[in-house]
């Protein structure tokens, strides 16, 4: 299905292009790419309840699940840290901000993103954001498609059923059937998924045109290259420190990889990332616990992005920002990225609730705003990929990873290539 997806995707470009500005036609592929999204969304939800309820209830341990739990955590911090860290050094590097005339551009409404900002600032505290994950109605949760809640509870849910004994192997039974019920509806999704990537990527481009990205065309490019040496450099590391076979993992997810940045949207990615991390060898509960919590705060693409736009527009603004001032941004987005975590365009969100403390005025922002699209699809395919390589971490420093499953999935998976 690669090939296929890259042909849907070569195709929205052409016709991006081609019905520039052209009302009907931008219509008609956004509600191809809405439906796609709309059929994932459909089933991303059950997969994470059936999943993470049978993961935890054959981990069944109340304090393996603490550990993984802080574990998982851990790594997400550090490697958020490392992200936001490498776009400051970058920033500092290129000094890119200062080859742009900052009153050139166009500005665009950024009033959709003022809104989403003022009433998430209002509880981005750390307790009003440890109170959101606790659902005081678990089916307004999955009405609204609010992650963390969910997981929250069909954690619990899982222990619950691992407690019962005996007595819980109906439902371990009946939510094991869900899930391959659902990844079987996931496949059939996921054919229509050229269609849905030509629409979303024909859009895009219908609406901004391919003129939008060149008065900021530099730092879209220093940002996708700033992505690319993360994913290449950074997460390669981590995968051969833990000893994983970081190119073959890749050729796994390219296909999550291109639809992630087709779309802009993990969502998109999800149920597929779920099924092949636990066929790549990762346990049904690492896997089910560490993805669906990964799409909530391991966002390595999002980091970079804030901290590398941070800068860019403090130096377009001619800001001079001292290292104080960068710890000062450092630790800022830190903590406004997690604060902002499940917010509808969360990476804008936070560039909102930061700039403001380096000086930047809040209307540089609208100047950035109009490639935000572009940019989005980069960092949604490093988000992607870093969740997959944390789910491996955790499950390897876990010891629950099947090497000799690893091989044969490997093995099935290469024998296409040969044919």
């Amino acid at each position: 299905m690669g090939w296929q997806i890259v042909i849907g995707l070569i195709l929205g470009i052409i016709a991006g292009v081609i019905f520039y500005k052209n009302t009907a036609a931008i219509k008609v592929m956004s509600n191809l790419g809405t439906m796609f999204i709309s059929m994932i969304q459909m089933i991303v939800l059950p997969i994470v309840v059936s999943c993470l309820t049978v993961g935890i209830a054959g981990m069944g341990d109340v304090h393996k699940l603490g550990r993984v739990g802080v574990k998982t955590l851990v790594y997400f911090e550090i490697m958020t840290t490392i992200a936001i860290v490498i776009g400051l050094i970058v920033g500092n590097v290129t000094q890119i901000g200062t080859f742009i005339d900052i009153h050139q551009l166009h500005a665009t409404d950024i009033s959709q993103y003022m809104s989403t900002a003022k009433s998430a600032s209002s509880h981005s505290g750390i307790w009003d954001t440890i109170m959101s994950i606790i659902p005081t109605n678990f089916f307004k949760a999955l009405s609204t498609g609010d992650m963390m809640p969910v997981i929250f509870f069909s954690v619990f849910f899982g222990l619950g059923t691992a407690a019962i004994g005996e007595r819980g192997k109906i439902i371990v039974d009946f939510l094991q059937a869900v899930s391959e019920v659902m990844f079987k509806v996931t496949n059939w999704v996921m054919k229509f998924a050229p269609i849905g990537v030509f629409g979303l990527i024909g859009m895009t481009l219908a609406e901004m045109g391919i003129s939008a990205l060149l008065p900021l065309g530099l730092f879209v490019l220093v940002t996708y290259a700033t992505m690319a040496f993360f994913i290449v450099f950074v997460l390669g590391t981590v995968a051969r420190i833990f000893h994983v076979k970081f190119w073959k993992l890749m050729s796994v997810v390219k296909e999550e990889f291109i639809i992630a940045f087709s779309t802009a949207s993990s969502e998109a990615t999800l149920p597929r990332l779920i099924d092949k991390m636990h066929k790549f060898g990762v346990s049904e509960g690492i896997v089910s616990f560490v993805i669906p919590t990964g799409y909530t705060f391991n966002l390595d693409g999002s980091a970079i992005y804030q901290s590398l736009a941070a800068l860019f527009l403090a130096q377009a603004y001619g800001i001079h920002l001292t290292i104080a001032h960068q710890i000062t941004l450092l630790v800022v987005l830190m903590i406004t990225s997690k604060g902002m975590a499940g917010v509808p365009g969360a990476s804008f969100v936070v560039l909102l609730a930061t700039v403001s403390t380096i000086g930047v005025p809040m209307s540089g922002l609208t100047f950035i705003a109009g490639i935000d699209r572009f940019v989005d699809m980069a960092r949604t395919s490093v988000n992607v990929v870093g969740n997959s390589v944390a789910t491996i971490v955790i499950g390897k420093s876990e010891h629950e990873f099947d090497d000799e499953k690893n091989a044969k999935y490997l093995e099935t998976f290469d024998k296409p290539k040969k044919a």
